[in-house]
């Protein structure tokens, strides 16, 4: 199978990571977590030959869906969220959006559980529910191609704030516990900062044994 080719777009107040994933060869996109500018990206993408067929994403704070619905409208494709997420999206005051005066709302066309798999074309992405940063809030892993997105729960060295709506730290802890069973050289690309490793994370992450 031809390698899963990953770019990343940094967008944003918050220098989101947003990112878009393809096979080599191949036109069928994920995209996920459009931080704004859906319409904008889908032709930027489109310019490069690459198509959107899916909008992931990870958790429903406003820097990581503000484009989602504007990309959907252009490209068709569908947005999928984890359906415990699904309350803050639809409140401006819970995904905080409304804090900066401009109340915005998803409704995911596709709401996934635990475990489930999201597969365009040659990708397949299996669901990992990772509450603690909000209560919905999941990461996307590629078992084939040992590459996970992991959003606002695992960053660099750190993890997601836990004292937004919906956030828990004793479940931080069990969702960072659960990624760190995985393989030791997965590649992770998280919602913000740099990329890193499960391995690490593993040797280098104070917050595993907070």
């Amino acid at each position: 199978m031809e390698e899963l080719n990953v770019g990343c777009i940094v967008l944003g107040i918050l220098e989101n990571n947003c990112y878009f994933v393809h096979r080599e060869g191949e036109t069928e996109t994920i995209f996920i977590d459009p931080n704004s500018q859906g319409d904008k990206l889908f032709v930027r993408l489109r310019e490069k030959g690459l198509e959107i067929k899916a909008i992931l994403l990870t958790h429903g704070h406003f820097d990581h869906i503000m484009g989602a619905n504007e990309m959907r409208n252009i490209s068709e494709a569908k947005i999928y969220a984890c359906e415990d997420e699904a309350e803050l999206l639809s409140d401006p005051k819970m995904n905080t959006s409304a804090r900066f005066g401009k109340s915005y709302t998803v409704k995911p066309d596709v709401l996934l559980k635990d475990g489930d798999t999201v597969s365009v074309g040659n990708m397949h992405f299996k669901v990992i529910q990772t509450p603690g940063h909000t209560v919905g809030g999941c990461c996307f892993y590629s078992e084939e191609d040992k590459i996970l997105f992991s959003g606002d729960t695992l960053f660099f060295e750190s993890c997601g704030r836990t004292d937004f709506e919906t956030g828990n730290a004793s479940q931080m802890k069990e969702s960072l516990r659960k990624l760190m069973e995985l393989p030791e050289d997965v590649k992770v690309y998280p919602g913000h900062g740099d990329f890193t490793t499960i391995e690490h994370e593993k040797m280098y992450n104070p917050y595993l044994n907070m």
